[in-house]
């Protein structure tokens, strides 16, 4: 569950931060006033790409802090310390910080983290259901991947990919070491090179924001120790330094203590003042010691950059992009290397391989077939909760197309061709029919705006875990509908968040006022500036917002008395 969001510095928010409850929360606002924005500086912090573009203007950086609470026998408890990061209690505190150069740091439990580790842990705490989201319904392979969650296939989808991955990398040797010889030595000519120019450079991870930092500090060397010399001086060399000061008063308050002694209280502080005093004195002194300019260390620095950035430019990849192809090309090697005395013994295994990938893809195929008849069934019964008690859902299988996978299979085995899929052996396609009397279509063709958005609501809700719930998250899942259909969802979303913690941005009251915590997002003006601010709302102030989402900016008697009686 998400209990405390902390923004500074993200697009148009200067700082915000929000405790969020158990429960169904939600966001209401003006249009614009900035509750998507939230939204997006979640998926920052969960794992999407961030830019300089997300930092409010004028800001030197941005950051977005988020402290989640998880059970002790939480998954993700493994996950972390897999990760060499220690489970602090029942929370997990996630920081990510974005700079004007496009660079971050991310920060899991305190511990520095990477992007691959907050992907890795969003599934088991955020599910975001964005504004776009509902179009992922028209997707085929979207359809497979609900059917997957709803039947709980996630291991046995994994045990597929594993084989079929063996299957694929099996492939690749082989027809990497049946090219003709001069194809191979060309191939083994320009992996060397490029092996060579990489490792020759001697790159280190991190390397060129290490010395990005230390470039900073050479080329302003002068600077700081101008500064770092004044701020010592002042505080402790001058002849009239503040510690010179201190000291003419405290002996004055000492005399003084003499004939008053209540002034002792004081005295002491003052002392605990100089205290604190000369070991800010010690720190400059120390510092000042250590800046120590350096024009040849400087061009060691930036010429050592100009070799990075040129790798960089060259290859078009980040330096640990680098480091990763590099071991990835010396991999390749070596396959080359290889003889095709060995390309025949991989082709024994590859029918080994084979056999497994096909068992593997039976079985996960014929449990899709069980756990589709009963996802039709889960999705009847919740699609007249959502005033679609008249719709019908059903599950269509289709055999795919053949793939590269299985052309190239038959190529190396000279068998008929196989289907090679990554996701197993079928394709699935969600068809319904929203009045009594249509054919059942596929949805990309039937379903309108607001079908689409409680057909997501209804495929969220049973798809979502029980045993370890998440915060789900719906942006504006209203969009096209209104009315009795808003206030069905409403009734929906709640009942969804007795078992899992949700958040949902909506203009429509009929959902708001479901709510067991409610934020008012709002727009501010300050020095002509656009702030957002995030006002919880309780009693007459909830009141007051619920009317104006009903009858807009100028609430009346009517739409207050109408919430009230609620």
């Amino acid at each position: 569950m998400l209990k405390f969001l902390n923004i500074v510095n993200f697009a148009v928010i200067d700082e915000l931060q929000v405790d969020f409850r158990g429960g169904l929360n939600v966001l209401s606002g003006e249009t614009g006033s900035g509750k998507s924005i939230i939204i997006d500086a979640l998926g920052l912090l969960l794992g999407e790409r961030g830019s300089a573009d997300m930092i409010r203007t004028g800001a030197e950086r941005a950051f977005v802090e988020g402290i989640f609470e998880i059970g002790g026998n939480h998954p993700l408890v493994e996950l972390l310390q897999e990760s060499g990061i220690d489970a602090q209690g029942d929370e997990l505190v996630i920081r990510r910080e974005l700079g004007q150069t496009g660079r971050g740091r991310i920060f899991v439990n305190g511990r520095t983290a990477s992007t691959a580790l907050l992907k890795s842990i969003q599934p088991h705490v955020i599910d975001i259901h964005g504004q776009g989201d509902q179009q992922s319904l028209l997707s085929p392979e979207a359809h497979l991947n609900l059917l997957d969650a709803y039947a709980s296939l996630g291991p046995r989808r994994s045990s597929l990919l594993g084989a079929f991955e063996r299957l694929t990398a099996a492939v690749k040797r082989i027809e990497a070491i049946r090219q003709s010889e001069s194809e191979r030595l060309q191939s083994l000519d320009i992996l060397e090179f490029q092996i060579s120019e990489i490792e020759q450079a001697g790159l280190q991870p991190d390397e060129d924001v290490v010395l990005l930092d230390e470039r900073n500090l050479l080329a302003n060397a002068e600077k700081l120790a101008t500064l770092s010399g004044e701020a010592y001086a002042i505080l402790y060399d001058d002849e009239a330094s503040i510690q010179a000061l201190m000291g003419t008063v405290q002996r004055r308050l000492s005399d003084l203590k003499e004939f008053d002694p209540k002034i002792a209280p004081q005295v002491e502080q003052l002392m605990a003042a100089r205290v604190i005093v000369d070991d800010i004195a010690y720190f400059l002194r120390d510092y000042l010691e250590g800046v120590q300019a350096s024009p040849e260390r400087l061009k060691m620095v930036e010429d050592r950059l100009v070799d990075i950035d040129r790798l960089k430019r060259k290859y078009g990849k980040s330096l640990e992009e680098l480091l990763v192809m590099v071991q990835n090309l010396v991999e390749r090697r070596q396959g080359l290397l290889h003889s095709e005395d060995e390309a025949r013994e991989l082709v024994d295994q590859l029918v080994i391989l084979l056999r497994n990938y096909q068992s593997e893809a039976s079985s996960l195929s014929q449990q899709r077939k069980t756990a589709a008849k009963k996802f039709e069934k889960a999705i009847a019964v919740e699609l007249a909760d959502v005033a679609l008690g008249a719709a019908r859902f059903a599950i269509k299988f289709m055999d795919p197309s053949y793939s590269q996978w299985s052309e190239r299979l038959e190529e190396i085995l000279g068998a008929p061709r196989q289907i090679i899929r990554r996701n197993g052996l079928e394709q699935v396609e969600f068809h319904f029919s929203a009045n009594p009397g249509e054919d059942l279509k596929p949805i990309s063709s039937v379903a309108s705006g607001g079908e689409l958005s409680r057909l997501m609501l209804v495929l969220k809700t049973i798809t979502a875990p029980s045993q370890f719930p998440r915060t789900l998250i719906f942006d504006e899942i209203d969009a096209g509908i209104g009315g009795k259909v808003a206030d069905a969802v409403g009734q929906r979303l709640k009942r969804l968040a007795q078992t899992n913690q949700v958040l949902c941005v909506t203009h429509q009251s009929n959902i708001a006022r479901y709510a067991d915590a409610h934020y008012q997002v709002s727009k501010d003006f300050e020095g002509g500036r656009t702030l957002t601010r995030v006002t919880p709302l309780d009693g007459e102030g909830r009141v007051d917002e619920l009317a104006r989402m009903i009858a807009g900016a100028e609430v009346t008697p009517l739409a207050k008395s109408m919430q009230k009686n609620y």
